[in-house]
């Protein structure tokens, strides 16, 4: 039987944590590994964006992201931030743009940034359709055999994600190999995720395809963007957003109104006094949702003939309406996951493992879990370069 190859390190996941941190390594002159089981590297990274990936944001900082440490992502946040990763951008001649919020986007097409990434692990060896068949540790050294070949290094990197996705190859390897060198973890669960709703909530699944700007509310964080009603449930960037959040049996709660000032109802009774409700709602709501909630508030009369006191608890309601989700779409639809590989196994500067040296775990296995809008991406760059630089 031929000797195993000999790296300097192994990288498992050739998405974005693991490309970065590949190329990071190898530009110092490591001899390196990257092994995946898919077809091709970079995939969640093709298809994010609409095909344009969104790949950083310019707002990223650490209070952008949930972790059971929320002071965990600061250090490798604050020694890659989203300009390091630009100066990656333009040296490559990528054109980009930057829509809403701070959301960086390609000109063009994703397969840029797989491209630019690919370019700059020049000097690893990339190998896909390359699944993991066993994982040894002496103590010493780590020996991982994938499809038919078998390599060794002193260094393993988890960067083989989440179990969000699951159509692009996403599993939970990477907790169950954290388990298996004893390292704990907090619970995964489906994050930036469209939330599913009861037959009880029939206003609501009798809107689909209706979205609208809302603030949207759970778990004490509140996002102001769209909202988009599903034959399933609720959607939309202010959903996805609360989702990472929320969790089951608590409540929603919605803004459908979010400029409007205390007494609007009230003034525009004496304004328009024989105007009614779904009107009034219809001029800054979709005519559907007006039409739905006014019909859910029960006021049929004209604003003239209802009461100061039913009015200011239209608005009340308007402003905070609450309802109970009975789920989510689950990892199917998830953009990413909740939890992971628990921070406090892990060294906040290097990602490495304080049980298990040369063990490290990067990107999305950790249990840091970034915003919509490019936020992951900029963890998976900042966590694959603190690796990076200390294997």
């Amino acid at each position: 039987m031929p000797a195993p190859a000999s790296f300097d390190a192994i990288i498992l996941g050739a998405g974005g944590a693991g490309l970065m941190c590949a190329a990071t390594a190898a530009q110092r002159g490591r001899k390196v590994l990257v092994l995946d089981h898919a077809p091709e590297p970079g995939r969640k990274i093709l298809i994010s964006g609409g095909g344009r990936c969104n790949f950083t944001n310019i707002g990223a900082a650490p209070d952008r992201y949930l972790s059971a440490n929320p002071h965990f992502a600061r250090s490798a946040l604050a020694r890659y931030t989203p300009h390091d990763f630009l100066e990656l951008v333009a040296k490559h001649r990528i054109a980009w743009h930057e829509k809403t919020l701070g959301q960086l986007f390609c000109d063009g097409s994703a397969r840029q940034i797989v491209a630019m990434l690919l370019g700059e692990c020049a000097g690893a060896t990339i190998r896909c359709d390359a699944p993991i068949r066993d994982i040894d540790h002496d103590g010493t050294r780590f020996r991982v055999t994938a499809g038919e070949g078998v390599a060794e290094a002193p260094a393993l990197v988890i960067a083989t994600g989440g179990p969000s996705i699951p159509k692009l190859g996403a599993t939970g390897f990477a907790y169950e190999l954290a388990k298996r060198f004893g390292l704990k973890l907090v619970e995964p669960r489906p994050a930036l995720v469209p939330l599913t709703l009861g037959a009880d909530e029939t206003l609501f699944r009798s809107l689909s395809g209706v979205a609208t700007p809302v603030e949207a509310r759970a778990g004490g964080a509140a996002f102001r963007e769209a909202a988009l009603f599903t034959h399933k449930g609720m959607s939309g960037p202010a959903i996805l957003q609360v989702s990472s959040y929320w969790r089951h049996g608590q409540a929603v709660a919605i803004d459908f109104l979010t400029q409007a000032r205390p007494g609007w109802l009230r003034d525009a009774k004496r304004q328009r006094p024989r105007a009614k409700l779904p009107a009034i709602l219809g001029e800054q709501l979709p005519a559907r949702l007006a039409d739905a909630l006014a019909e859910r508030i029960g006021l049929a009369a004209e604003l003239g003939n209802a009461p100061d006191k039913a009015l200011e608890a239209a608005e009340r309601r308007l402003a905070d309406w609450a309802f109970t989700p009975n789920g989510t779409e689950g990892f199917a639809k998830a953009e990413v996951t909740v939890g992971g590989i628990s921070t406090a196994e892990l060294s906040q500067q290097t990602m490495e493992a304080r049980k298990v040296p040369g063990l490290f775990a990067i990107g999305e296995a950790v249990d840091v879990t970034g915003w919509l809008g490019g936020y992951n991406f900029q963890w998976a760059w900042a966590s694959g370069v603190a690796a990076g630089q200390a294997l």
